[in-house]
């Protein structure tokens, strides 16, 4: 099914600069929004599917998508949650303590979070008796996190909201986004906010799937919908100094299959330059993903990677093997659409994340259990489509495994347990 026109548009320049000069330098499978979960009495409705078409900008070296869904249809019903994940609460207790060590916050500041979602983040500053506010247009996350004593508004972050929070609360200490930068279209609108919001001495901090990784890893799932904008370190800089702000920091963090945490201040804050910033410039151009180039050999990368994976699912399927999922996060979509994985390979998916058990997976509507039905159902092998938690879901079930389950772990490499 073809895209619906009023929930999409595609734009003609570049978010970060402004240029036209834009190449198109490869496309995926159009798919349907990758968190786009349906109930049982949805199934007979086709869900529409959008564009995935990576393009780069010549002036800029920006990798990013044109074609925007409207954010309301993407966001307003979320079925992530952080909180779910061990791994992502340990990472956000140590991103909250890195945070109050290295910029000397104090009790009584205020920290806001973009895209709080449950507020897992926010939890680890208010313990240390900071202030905290979070905003998430998830309604639904967004209570139950109100409820659980993290003030969240559920709302989209704008001037007006900004003005609310300038009136009510007064301006932020620290300001933190995690992957919510991949997600807004109107980057510059965003940084403007910011920058009305912040203290003169205040740190924004982002983090955000790292383009470096994605190229290295072939990690070509974490492109879709929700993500328009692909980042790099070196167009950041730039769009940031052209914003009136400071990318004064930036580290590489194992999140999401690798990613980087930005730091950033009003020009003329009180953070020095530490080097990190030029010295993933000085990577990326190693990399050769400041050339449009580059992009283009990409594709034949992933090809590589959907025939090695399709051919061993094919030969398990024919030799009357059963498969299933687990995980199924949103970069599963983009993983099963453009490799042709559908319900005639997978017969379910299993994930721990409540909000999402009792569903069907978007446009492909395999249904999604809970982790005990790899024990009930028993597949031959199990596909990690939450490739990154690997580690920790092996780990977490050494009971399917020596009942003679397999594992099977599609990237960065493909490996069989």
């Amino acid at each position: 099914m073809t895209n619906s026109p009023s929930l999409h548009h595609h734009r003609s320049r570049c978010r970060l600069c402004n240029s036209s000069a834009l190449t198109q330098v490869f496309a995926l499978t159009p798919t349907p929004p990758a968190n786009a979960f349906v109930s049982k009495d949805q199934l007979s409705t086709e869900q529409p599917t959008y564009p995935l078409e990576l393009f780069f900008c010549e002036d800029c070296s920006h990798l990013q998508l044109l074609d925007v869904i409207d954010p309301t249809e993407l966001f307003r019903n979320y079925v992530y949650v952080s909180g779910t994940s061990t791994s992502f609460i340990k990472h956000f207790s140590d991103y909250a303590t890195s945070c109050i060590d290295g910029f000397k916050l104090s009790a009584g500041d205020l920290v806001i979070d973009i895209g709080s979602n449950d507020g897992t983040l926010l939890k680890f500053f208010q313990d240390k008796e900071l202030n905290v506010l979070g905003i998430d247009p998830a309604c639904n996350i967004a209570r139950q996190a109100s409820e659980k004593g993290i003030e969240t508004w559920p709302v989209f972050f704008n001037k007006t909201i900004v003005n609310k929070i300038l009136k009510t609360k007064g301006p932020a200490s620290l300001i933190t986004a995690n992957n919510m930068f991949a997600h807004a279209d109107d980057l510059t609108g965003v940084v403007d906010n910011i920058c009305s919001l912040l203290t003169p001495g205040g740190v924004f901090v982002f983090e955000v799937s790292y383009l470096g990784a994605v190229f290295e890893g072939t990690l070509f799932d974490t492109i879709y919908h929700e993500h328009v904008a692909y980042h790099s370190v070196m167009p950041l800089v730039t769009f940031f100094d052209s914003n009136g702000m400071d990318f004064f920091a930036a580290e590489r963090i194992t999140s999401h299959g690798g990613s980087i945490r930005g730091m950033v201040q009003l020009k003329g804050g009180r953070h020095e330059q530490t080097g990190s910033v030029q010295a993933l410039i000085d990577y990326e151009c190693k990399l050769g993903i400041n050339l449009s180039k580059t992009w283009v050999g990409y594709a034949e990368k992933i090809n590589a990677l959907r025939n090695e994976l399709v051919d061993l699912l094919t030969r398990l399927k024919q030799e009357g093997k059963t498969i299933a999922g687990f995980g199924a996060p949103a970069k599963a979509t983009t993983l099963m659409y453009h490799f042709g994985i559908g319900p005639e390979i997978i017969d379910f998916i299993s994930d721990d994340a409540p909000l999402k058990q009792g569903l069907y997976s978007p446009g492909l509507h395999i249904p999604v259990l809970s982790s005990n039905a790899i024990y009930e159902r028993k597949p031959d092998y199990v596909i990690i489509l939450a490739w990154n938690f690997a580690p920790q879901i092996m780990a977490n079930h050494p009971g399917y495994i020596k009942s003679g389950g397999h594992f099977i772990v599609p990237l960065p490499e493909l490996r069989i347990t």
